[in-house]
């Protein structure tokens, strides 16, 4: 049996060495302007925040969700839409300054500013309500060689008398947002579109593609979330919201343009200067 001198000794030796061990890199978020939102193309190519309309929120148990090819999520809990998103881009936006997992410090009013909504206790319940299914989603998002296993937001409380809440992202969601993994969304037309959830994600959905292949009606339907059970319904909804998304496009000096022809969408928009970049090298690399 050893010594205790030795138990001891050895004991020491283990805390050294976690002592020594090396800090993880910050994790700080890319910076963006204040007129933009930056959301992980694995979110917006996917139906994680659904284009459904508000009502009652169906439970997901481990659901596989639909998503582009080169992303899997699964996921559990209430499922999202896109009021829930607008809340997640607006607090990564408010933290973007300073290292995910780092304690965010913000009142409802500023928040519910961010968002574009007005300080009242209805809206301030809503956003309670909201930062709720971020906390308890619980996902496993796979893109390439990386796979995030966790939530949305880490924790969160709040002060009821001060309204200030305390939240924390997870520092690992990091990865997810490396060169040309992440959009910047134009937060001036998204808001322009507040009130029509299917048109919203398509402005996102499509923000996300330099260059749009074309994609199938139900395709969309798919990757949407919509549940919209009849395709005709389906169609005359798509047509609208593309229309919706094409004249706030232009309000804000953007062009987008759009055909449905044999059961095809074909979309054209004016890409960012980023992926402008991004086409220029990539074409440079085919030559």
């Amino acid at each position: 049996m050893k010594k205790l001198a030795d138990l001891i000794a050895g004991c020491e030796a283990r805390a050294a060495r976690v002592k020594r061990a090396p800090l993880p890199e910050e994790a700080r978020l890319p910076q963006w302007p204040d007129s933009i939102r930056a959301v992980p193309n694995a979110i917006l190519r996917s139906s994680l925040f659904s284009a459904t309309g508000r009502g009652r929120r169906r439970y997901a148990e481990g659901e596989p969700l639909a998503a582009l090819d080169g992303i899997e999520i699964y996921y559990t809990g209430q499922r999202l839409g896109q009021d829930d998103l607008d809340v997640w881009e607006n607090l990564l936006h408010a933290v973007r300054s300073q290292s995910l997992g780092e304690q965010c410090r913000v009142t409802s009013y500023s928040l519910l500013k961010l968002i574009g909504l007005t300080d009242t206790g209805k809206n301030r319940a809503a956003l309670q309500k909201r930062i709720e299914r971020l906390v308890a989603a619980a996902l496993t998002i796979r893109q390439g060689r990386y796979i995030y296993i966790g939530s949305l937001i880490r924790s969160s409380a709040k002060d009821e008398k001060t309204q200030e809440w305390v939240i924390e992202l997870d520092p690992h969601l990091r990865p997810l947002f490396d060169e040309y993994q992440f959009t910047q969304v134009d937060w001036r037309i998204r808001r322009s579109l507040n009130g029509k959830p299917l048109a919203q994600w398509l402005h996102s959905f499509y923000s996300s593609h330099a260059a749009p292949f074309p994609f199938k009606v139900r395709t969309l339907h798919q990757l949407c979330g919509s549940e919209a059970v009849r395709m005709d319904h389906y169609r005359q909804d798509l047509r609208k919201a593309l229309l919706a998304v094409k004249e706030a496009c232009a309000a804000h000096g953007k062009w987008f343009r759009y055909e449905v022809c044999d059961d095809l969408v074909y979309v054209e928009r004016q890409a960012s200067g980023s992926q402008r970049r991004h086409l220029i090298k990539k074409k440079a690399k085919l030559t």
